[in-house]
């Protein structure tokens, strides 16, 4: 027998499990409540203010996290294994746990706050912090397994043209790591829209998606909670099909 019908039935188990839920949970939708939810304002606002948030916070990394990625990758210094499990941090710990050191260091009564009078608690600007914090591993060890393929004597053949090392690094290296650049993008902005325990502590308000399905099933019950989380994962299924065609493209 070959090795792929003995990986067929765990492929489509695991598929099945992943999929029936979603399936499921979309038919035992009725079209008509599901049109009236998603006219609903607060919905759409919640809904837009998840993907912007997320999106500004993965703009954010982009700047912070490419050049982090590409030291990690290139060099060798004391401390390295510390800093790079520092960034894996955010995938294990409780995110809860995560709203609350946030809090700790932004709130009302941290030092920051007391030297310059900054308290995001509570505002936009919070709910992309605690986005970024959970999901920037995502864009960094991607980038960084990129950067890694690439044999450096590309940028130093580049050098020894003429060429400066960030003209070698922005124009050699980066466009080789594109692909990487992207797939980590999209995991951290898919990680992003998804983020609740962080966010809720951190910002109850304003709502986003996440939060505001919660509250409804808290509130009203699964039937209530139900259309706001299709219309969620109708839109985040799009996006990552339009932007996973745009990477084949590439």
């Amino acid at each position: 027998m070959r090795i792929k019908y003995l990986f067929i039935l765990p492929g489509v188990l695991l598929l099945l499990f992943l999929g029936y839920p979603l399936i499921k949970m979309i038919f035992n939708v009725d079209p008509k409540i599901l049109l009236d939810t998603a006219k609903e304002k607060e919905v759409m606002d919640s809904i837009m203010l998840t993907l912007r948030a997320s999106l500004f916070s993965t703009i954010a990394a982009l700047f912070t996290g490419i050049p982090l990625a590409y030291i990690f990758a290139r060099k060798e210094f004391p401390g390295k294994k510390f800093l790079e499990g520092l960034i894996d941090i955010p995938v294990i710990i409780p995110h809860t746990a995560v709203g609350i050191a946030l809090l700790s260091a932004w709130g009302r009564h941290s030092h920051i706050n007391k030297l310059t009078g900054i308290n995001i608690v509570g505002t936009e600007a919070a709910i992309s912090m605690a986005m970024f914090f959970v999901s920037v591993p995502f864009l960094v060890n991607s980038v960084k397994s990129g950067f890694r393929l690439i044999d450096p004597r590309y940028e130093n053949t580049a050098i020894t043209l003429g060429a400066s090392p960030w003209q070698a690094f922005y124009t050699v290296s980066l466009p080789m790591v594109k692909k990487s650049v992207i797939s980590g993008s999209i995991m951290m902005w898919g990680r992003g829209i998804s983020e609740f325990g962080a966010v809720i502590i951190l910002a109850y308000h304003p709502v986003t998606a996440p939060v505001l399905i919660f509250e409804r099933f808290q509130n009203f019950g699964l039937q209530y909670a139900l259309p706001v989380t299709v219309i969620m994962i109708g839109i985040s299924l799009v996006i990552f099909f339009l932007v996973r065609i745009y990477e084949g493209q590439k």
